[in-house]
């Protein structure tokens, strides 16, 4: 039986987080990582909330790149649909399976969970492929009832896969192939260059996802050349991990609580976000 863990319903949370990405406001969106940071993320306005495989993966012990079992997965964004009453969309790395059939009922269980959305990425495998792959998880959605914002990812910036003057029209190749085959927008992480953004905002037919990293213009200037939507990625998951290894090493060298007490600059009463 689908999880059900929004007041509107899956299909109204669904169709709100397709909204966020119709512009021409940017959707700025963090990726969390388990209940409590997706929780702590909502309090403080953002619209929507994503995983991000590699926190979540570092979160349970694994590392990143597909060794994360998927029933764990699932159980994580039950965890999080059941805390937030924002849309969740999930990182899905490739769909946990080469084939897709196989990547059809997975993210069945993902949508079982409660998103309403979802990354898929291609890596090294063919578009071919990774289109078949989109049309198995359209076709698991739908059967669902869910009408799921899949975000077809293409790592032709992250994996090289292109030369660097020819990286915008491979994405855009890509991109079409993925368009018909049933995505509803485009990520392109790796890409920085903002006449690369803009081109690639203007050719590729979909909601243009772009991710956070450094050189990337800031959110005003991405809304300008047309992308719709900018996920912080494992950002925010280093960010928290940088401040943990700051007040242990401290701790650590020192015993002193009062540092300790004051490396909290939030002083946040979080039991009570899940009263």
């Amino acid at each position: 039986m689908r999880f059900d863990p929004y007041l509107g319903g899956m299909s109204t949370a669904a169709e709100t987080f397709r909204r966020l990405h119709a512009g021409p406001e940017l959707l700025i969106l963090p990726n969390g990582w388990d209940a409590g940071s997706c929780r702590v993320i909502e309090t403080l306005g953002a619209k929507a909330v994503a995983t991000s495989s590699a926190a979540v993966c570092w979160s349970h012990g694994y590392a990143d790149g597909h060794h994360l079992p998927i029933e764990l997965l699932a159980q994580t964004v039950a965890e999080i649909t059941r805390v937030v009453s924002i849309p969740v969309t999930c990182d899905s790395e490739g769909g946990y399976a080469d084939d897709p059939a196989t990547v059809g009922e997975n993210i069945a269980r993902i949508v079982g969970a409660g998103a309403v959305g979802i990354n898929i990425e291609d890596g090294r495998e063919t578009p071919e492929l990774h289109a078949a792959k989109i049309t198995a998880v359209r076709k698991a959605a739908d059967r669902e009832g869910v009408p799921l914002f899949i975000n077809a990812r293409t790592d032709v910036y992250l994996k090289r896969l292109a030369e660097p003057e020819a990286a915008v029209d491979e994405v855009l190749r890509r991109a079409a192939i993925y368009r018909d085959a049933g995505a509803d927008g485009l990520f392109a992480p790796g890409v920085v260059i903002p006449a690369e953004i803009s081109g690639i905002a203007a050719g590729c037919g979909l909601p243009l996802n772009v991710m956070a990293r450094p050189g990337l213009p800031a959110g005003p200037a991405l809304q300008a050349l047309g992308a719709r939507r900018i996920s912080s990625a494992t950002g925010l998951a280093r960010a928290a991990l940088a401040a943990l290894n700051a007040a242990t090493a401290a701790f650590l060298a020192t015993g002193d609580s009062d540092a300790l007490a004051a490396a909290d600059t939030v002083g946040g009463d979080y039991n009570k976000l899940f009263n």
